[in-house]
């Protein structure tokens, strides 16, 4: 299993970017892909998480109404689209996937069995 990310990068305050993972190497039609982000310092901690069977997404609370997850129609790559960007965003932004969906919960302590990308740079100023 392979999840390579891409779109990270440098934007002012109130800008926008869009992060991609794509998923290699899973199987099954339905698992969780999601996006987690950690700040030097703190926690890894959860933003969005889709489920590739049905759609449903979770969001955590400081990006609802800003921040935007998807998938592809294949349903390997999901997509974080980021509005409104704020300084507080700043951080690595980790794809993930699960076949268990404990990402779900957007909590790391919840996630045991999860695979992950490399991480991609968010940095707004």
């Amino acid at each position: 299993v392979q999840l390579v990310e891409s779109g990270g990068g440098s934007v002012q305050a109130g800008g926008s970017l869009t992060l991609s993972c794509a998923a290699s190497g899973y199987s099954g039609d339905s698992y969780c892909m999601g996006w987690f982000r950690q700040a030097p310092g703190n926690e890894r901690e959860g933003v969005a998480v889709i489920y590739t069977g049905g759609g449903s997404t979770v969001y955590a609370d400081s990006v609802k109404g800003r921040f935007t997850i998807s998938l592809d129609t294949a349903k390997t790559t999901t997509y974080l689209q980021m509005n409104s960007l704020k300084v507080e965003d700043t951080a690595m932004y980790y794809c993930a996937a699960d076949h268990r969906c404990k990402i779900a919960t957007l909590q790391i302590r919840d996630v045991t069995q999860a695979h992950w990308g490399q991480g991609t740079q968010v940095t707004v100023s």
